[in-house]
């Protein structure tokens, strides 16, 4: 069984997600793609043999035509999330949405109750549950490795340069255009967090702030764009001498440089340097959101969690301990290292690679999803989401918790109890 989809927002998750349907095409189809980005759209559609008919330049535009695909990704930016769901949910489609949810509570409230009162499969974003290094780690909790666990050190290493592209030259470097760094890159941490622990968050608090990247740190004599600044050659946040290193290096022609410019020449990358947001000096931009941050989450049973997100890191993989009173482990999404106490040994486990598993994005997170949520959709198996809109509503909330908290000065903040759970009856299989 073949699941059709249409991908609304053709950017870098979305042409991901439909990545999917070509590496699988007995599994999925791309049948549509919206976006309001000529370019982008037709770029995507030609990859899959779109039909003309079936390109349109905005979700309203798909929403106006009745249901042409058992399901559809979101993939719009953040805060335009909240009503294409709602729409095309009332038409049928069942739902992949990237997250974040959305950057306030009451939207994400919203696409829950929409998900509820449509009875449409809703799956949300948050790729780290779905990878095989999560399943490893999550069977050796299970099988007692550590234990009972009492402490989680967390650390998101976003990448210096990673950080200046996507939140501070990028489209997340404004909290009012997107949303907080927090939410957009590590509310599925928290939300991973809260999956390994698999228990109920109670209390979080957090200290962070926009510590490098203004104008108080400006060296002096820099210019406004990289390419006509003259202290650029010392600069680590040199967009010149990125992009030209991402020009040179065919692996990062679909990310990060073909955010910047479809023109991946080394005139056409000098023309968005010049003309565009990702030319601009780090120090002399509009960006305001956090550039390190540590939220700490208080559990039921007494177990404490701590998250870093921290720009200033080499990029990687995220970096976990988890303190158990029978164990420790250590991982860094390829392996994990496990201390026993009893014995005094210690050994460590390799996450297995499988195929199409292993090569994907996320670290298998992207395809792990996908194909989850595919054959939820096929079967009407509800089951196979790990990330229904309940659970994404609940780690947002921890999200939305820990902003109040910083902005406070880091006052811990009590949670609500979380959502009941869902208990509808299975999704409709797709209809082939």
């Amino acid at each position: 069984m073949t699941v059709s989809l249409a991908i609304v927002g053709a950017g870098s998750r979305g042409t991901t997600y439909a990545g999917y349907a070509a590496r699988f095409p007995d599994r999925a189809r791309v049948v549509a793609v919206a976006d309001p980005r000529a370019d982008h759209r037709e770029a995507l559609a030609d990859r899959h043999a779109v039909p003309a008919a079936d390109r349109y330049p905005s979700w309203q535009a798909l929403a106006a035509r009745p249901r042409l695909a058992d399901a559809v990704v979101v993939a719009t930016p953040d805060r335009e999330h909240a009503e294409p769901v709602a729409r095309l949910a009332a038409l049928g489609y069942h739902v992949l949405l990237e997250k974040p949810m959305a950057p306030d509570e009451a939207d994400c409230e919203a696409v829950v109750e929409v998900a509820g009162r449509t009875g449409v499969l809703l799956a949300v974003c948050h790729v780290l549950r779905y990878t095989p290094y999560t399943d490893t780690v999550r069977d050796l909790l299970a099988a007692g490795a550590v234990g009972e666990i009492v402490g989680v050190e967390h650390l998101e290493p976003v990448g210096w340069w990673h950080f200046a592209h996507s939140y501070v030259r990028g489209n997340w470097r404004r909290a009012d255009e997107s949303s907080s760094s927090l939410l957009a890159k590590c509310c599925h941490d928290l939300d991973w967090l809260q999956y390994l622990v698999a228990d109920t968050p109670t209390q979080v608090s957090s200290v962070g702030r926009l510590n490098h990247f203004h104008p108080g740190n400006r060296p002096p004599g820099a210019a406004d764009r990289c390419v006509d600044c003259r202290v650029e050659p010392d600069c680590p946040y040199s967009a010149t001498r990125f992009y030209g290193d991402c020009l040179a290096d065919p692996d990062r022609h679909v990310w990060p440089l073909s955010v910047l410019t479809r023109d991946l020449t080394e005139q056409g990358v000098r023309r968005a340097l010049t003309d565009g947001p990702y030319g601009r000096c780090v120090y002399a931009g509009d960006n305001d959101v956090v550039d390190h941050q540590t939220v700490t989450v208080s559990f039921s049973r007494g177990a404490t969690a701590t998250l870093t997100m921290s720009a200033f890191t080499p990029g990687g993989h995220r970096r976990t301990r988890i303190m158990g009173t029978r164990g420790h482990l250590e991982g860094d999404g390829e392996r994990v290292t496990h201390t026993d106490f009893v014995t005094g040994r210690t050994r460590t486990v390799e996450v297995a690679a499988s195929g199409a598993d292993a090569g994907s994005g996320h670290g298998g997170g992207d395809h792990g999803l996908m194909a989850a949520f595919v054959a939820a959709v096929a079967t009407g198996d509800r089951s196979l989401v790990r990330s229904g809109p309940r659970e994404s509503l609940d780690s947002h909330r921890m999200v939305f918790a820990a902003e109040r908290s910083r902005r406070s000065g880091g006052t811990p903040v009590r949670l609500a109890p979380p959502t009941p759970p869902d208990r509808r009856t299975p999704a409709a299989p797709a209809n082939h």
